[in-house]
């Protein structure tokens, strides 16, 4: 089992008025807890940096009836096979359509697919939403 270490950090007054607002805000039972994550997006954040092995989710929005799109995307998708982990496809209406595709690889291999994929004519929106695999996260 890990040990918990106490230390102290000093900070302005303004800066852990910031803190404690965020925190409750969010939901965290104590500070710790807010301060915690935050360290942890900041190492999820530099895996992404150093290109080592990630995971994340490629969210498109896009109207099916773009002429050739659903063709393009899934071509796109079939050529970066080893990256991708899943795909989930959700019709949101008679147009619209969300498609999630989870990925695990090089990190940026992973920007460059979904540069790719939301750059295509008729995807509305796209994101990327980074995370770790955990193995180098403490």
């Amino acid at each position: 089992m890990n040990q918990t270490i106490r230390f102290s950090v000093s900070m302005e007054e303004q800066l852990v008025a910031a803190l404690d607002e965020m925190a409750d805000k969010r939901g965290y039972s104590c500070r710790s807890e807010a301060v915690r994550d935050a360290i942890r997006s900041q190492l999820v954040r530099d895996e992404w940096d150093e290109s080592g092995s990630v995971v994340g989710v490629i969210t498109l929005l896009y109207d099916h009836h773009t002429h050739g799109l659903s063709e393009r995307l899934t071509q796109i998708q079939h050529q970066a096979e080893p990256c991708i982990i899943s795909t989930t496809h959700i019709h949101l209406d008679t147009n619209m359509c969300l498609e999630l595709v989870a990925v695990r690889g090089d990190a940026a291999t992973i920007r460059t697919l979904a540069d790719r994929l939301r750059s295509l004519k008729g995807v509305k929106h796209g994101g990327l939403s980074g995370t770790s695999t955990g193995i180098r996260l403490p």
